[in-house]
């Protein structure tokens, strides 16, 4: 059966297999040096193909759409770097963006980039893209050729994160129907080949303005998990994605690459509607009774690292979100609040049992196993946890009354306020029943900011500013689980350029700098 499936597999690959044998100690062609082959999830081809309207570098999995230039870049350190633009400046009120952009950028059928371009983008993907929200924008304007401003509907500081991922479009060659298939852009690479279901070969763009890249042919195939390690085995890919599950075994001319992330796994604490963690003291003994290294351990196999809260590591998280592991302290936590052990082990207060049911997503084992582990860790704590695998069709709604096991993580601040922020439309958070005013003035006023750097206090404010906030101390609506590593096999004698802290989703962030890859 092995024999088969590798058979297939070399069939599969097509003109993506750059490399023969198991070993990089082979001599390669000059070819060879300047090209890698590279193996993703299957969930990483765009369904709608490589259009930034319709996704592609966007949505909840962010990442550098590589065939196209964006204004900004963000830094290895999560600040921000420029790419188009030149510079920008903000008015006093937070509601005009002017950007300042390169002079003499050429799309890759010899046509200038201009201001215009990036207007047409910006209001193109504001009034047809259902992934990317430009809510906040009214409206994009040239000024001249190289100058476009910003019109907002409302202070947004963290802007410059969202130009960091809008790949530019050409006016006068976009056709919404099939710019996907073959996108014109400024950026380092071209979409030279695209076999649906099977793989993409980009090749350098041989007039990007920037520093030319190192690899000049990257093949990506896309792949199931089993198939990437055979693949792997066969020696017929520079660089796979894994997982913790492969992560123990030893091929030939490979070593495990591991990157850290912040590809967060957690669970949402209704505040209202559920008996148990409306009770600030549970949510409180919880987020202190959990062993997140036992989590690791046990179901990460080692691959991962605590999670205190949705932005760990960036710029704007706050070191109060962190928590010791206090088991005791937790069970004392619980009898001072009135919760106290029956005879069956179950914690009770006024008739009221321990009781919660912990959803997960029935298509995630990871998340199945994560559960399983809470519900057993929380069980010595004095809780009857049954957990539940559902669908994603009504996950949601039930998250407004159960905890749901979530997964999260972005290179935005916005991901805070997506969680936390109370929405005007339902009068809680949007995810699950949460509202504090001073948690939404914080935020409110980290937005209406106009130095984004200075913006980065307000945020951790939000998460606690010594009286109020979402952490131990504060109202703990989320409890934070563990950072799942985003694992790959890697060629022996592949260089493999710095990675910035992935964020959520295990698939294009770690070609964001493939240009920069070598031998």
């Amino acid at each position: 059966m092995k024999r088969i499936l590798c058979a297939l597999l070399c069939c599969t690959l097509l003109t993506g297999c750059a490399r023969s044998g198991p070993t990089a100690t082979q001599t390669a062609s000059e070819e060879e040096k300047n090209s890698v082959v590279i193996a993703l999830d299957v969930n990483s081809e765009p369904a709608a193909g490589f259009d930034p309207v319709y996704g592609w570098g966007a949505g909840e999995h962010m990442h550098e759409p590589l065939i196209q230039s964006t204004l900004t870049v963000t830094n290895t350190d999560l600040t921000i770097g420029y790419d188009l633009a030149t510079g920008y400046t903000v008015s006093d009120d937070g509601l005009t963006w002017t950007v300042t952009l390169r002079d003499g950028v050429t799309f890759t059928d010899g046509q200038p980039l201009t201001a215009e371009d990036v207007a047409f983008t910006y209001n193109t993907v504001k009034a047809g893209s259902s992934v990317t929200d430009l809510t906040m924008l009214d409206r994009a304007e040239a000024l001249d050729d190289t100058t476009v401003v910003f019109y907002m509907n409302t202070p947004f500081s963290v802007w410059p994160y969202t130009m960091a991922y809008v790949g530019i479009v050409p006016e006068h060659a976009y056709d919404a129907a099939s710019y996907g298939e073959h996108p014109i852009g400024s950026g380092r690479y071209i979409l030279k080949q695209w076999d649906r279901g099977q793989q993409i070969i980009l090749e350098a763009n041989p007039d990007y303005y920037g520093e030319k890249p190192e690899m000049e042919r990257v093949t990506i195939l896309f792949l199931e998990e089993d198939a990437a390690f055979l693949a792997v085995q066969a020696g017929q890919v520079d660089l796979a994605y894994t997982s913790a599950t492969y992560a123990d075994q030893q091929p030939d001319g490979y070593t495990l690459f591991r990157c850290e992330t912040v590809d967060n796994r957690g669970i949402n604490l209704p505040v209202t509607g559920n008996p148990v963690t409306s009770d600030l003291s549970v949510r409180r003994a919880i987020n202190m009774g959990i062993d997140r290294q036992e989590m690791i351990d046990n179901v990460l196999n080692g691959y991962g690292t605590p999670a205190y809260s949705v932005c760990d590591k960036m710029p704007w998280y706050s070191p109060d979100a962190q928590v010791a592991y206090d088991p005791e302290g937790a069970a004392a936590l619980l009898e001072d609040a009135g919760w106290t052990l029956g005879a069956d082990g179950v914690r009770e207060k006024d008739g009221v049992k321990a009781q919660l049911n912990l959803l997960y997503s029935s298509s995630d084992s990871v998340r199945q196993a994560l559960a399983a582990d809470l519900s057993n860790q929380l069980g010595e704590l004095g809780f009857a946890v049954t957990i539940e695998g559902v669908g994603w069709d009504i996950a949601y709604d039930r998250a407004l009354t159960e905890p749901l096991v979530w997964g999260w993580g972005a290179h935005t601040p916005m991901e805070l306020y997506n969680i936390y922020h109370t929405d005007s439309t339902a009068g809680t958070a949007r995810y699950s029943p949460y509202a504090n005013e001073t948690v939404d003035g914080y935020m409110d006023q980290a937005l209406r900011c106009t130095d984004l750097e200075e913006s980065y206090a307000l945020w951790k404010k939000a998460q606690w500013d010594g009286t109020a906030g979402v952490t131990q101390e504060g109202d703990v609506p989320w409890v934070w689980l563990v950072n799942v590593d985003h694992l790959y096999w890697v060629r022996e004698g592949l260089q493999v350029a710095q990675q910035k802290i992935h964020p959520h989703g295990h698939g294009w962030s770690i070609v964001n700098n493939v240009d920069q890859w070598s031998w």
